[in-house]
């Protein structure tokens, strides 16, 4: 096996240790730092590439990510990594036998897609001087640092800017917002949102915010559905930081209907209605498209 080979059968089994114990998943950035406080990394995989100034052990380590993301073992979405069913399975097979079946099923999967790729699994790092640079990859971080930049963002904003946030997305949905909480209490809605503007319509929707680094627990979101009428309302959690494996386990189908928003959805629903919103509300957050050749 090849050192570029050893090297990422070295820091993808950790990855995959990390993810497993986190829960299964976890920001790329913050991955890739854990992985270079745990991973065996000689000199040789510590050495930058002169041409970019990449870092050799993560240049590597993000090439054969997508050999376990083709496999099935890692999903990858807007900056985050995570574990699959089959990457924990998969583990059991070791370092080298995990990247090898992970490779076999990348080969796989590009030569069905592509009938005319010849069926060739040469270490695609083929020298010391040469960084990948897969288009996969290049849009993966572009992807990842959008998606970390506007987090930032977010994560900048306070408890009622961020409020204020939620409410221009809803009304970028086509929604009315006639109430939205100051300081104080709120009698645990943030935002009411109506169909109409005068309510007539159902379901109304009465949603909770909460912008912080803690995840929201189970027992927020029944504060939330006590306040639901079962017949007339739906129930929206927003949660910066996410929620609590119970809390996602346990409403999922709960009645009254609770949908569930944390960062990334709520960075994607930005995303997709933003040409909706009004220019007042655009100005809360202004985001603009970067585009990249189709492959």
């Amino acid at each position: 096996m090849s050192r570029s080979r050893n090297i990422a059968a070295e820091t993808m089994y950790t990855a995959f240790q990390i993810l497993k114990e986190n829960n299964y998943e976890m920001p790329g950035n913050k991955l890739i730092e854990e992985i270079g406080k745990r991973a065996q990394l000689d000199d040789y995989a510590k050495e930058t590439y002169q041409k970019t100034g990449g870092v050799r052990w993560q240049s590597i380590t993000h090439f054969f990510s997508i050999d376990c993301q083709k496999a099935g073992f890692l999903i990858k979405k807007k900056g985050v990594w995570y574990l699959t069913k089959e990457g924990e399975a998969a583990m059991a097979l070791g370092k080298h036998n995990l990247l090898d079946e992970a490779t076999k099923k990348y080969w796989e999967w590009k030569n069905s897609r592509d009938a005319a790729e010849p069926e060739d699994t040469q270490d695609p790092v083929k020298s010391d001087e040469t960084q990948p640079q897969a288009a996969e990859i290049q849009f993966e971080k572009a992807e990842s640092d959008a998606f970390e930049g506007i987090s930032n963002y977010i994560n900048s904003l306070g408890a009622y800017e961020f409020q204020d946030l939620c409410a221009a997305l809803l009304r970028g949905m086509g929604y009315y917002t006639p109430f939205i909480a100051l300081k104080g209490k709120d009698g645990g809605v943030d935002i009411y949102a109506y169909k109409d503007p005068l309510g007539a319509s159902t379901p109304r929707i009465k949603v909770q915010v909460k912008h912080r680094e803690n995840k929201a627990t189970s027992q927020e979101l029944r504060q939330l559905k006590g306040l639901l009428n079962p017949n007339d309302d739906v129930g929206i959690f927003i949660s910066s930081g996410g929620f609590t494996s119970d809390a996602k386990i346990e409403f999922r189908n709960s009645h009254p209907h609770i949908e569930l928003i944390d960062m990334e959805t709520f960075v994607d629903l930005w995303q997709e209605f933003y040409t909706k919103l009004n220019e007042e509300d655009k100005v809360k957050m202004p985001i603009k498209p970067v585009y990249f050749i189709a492959k």
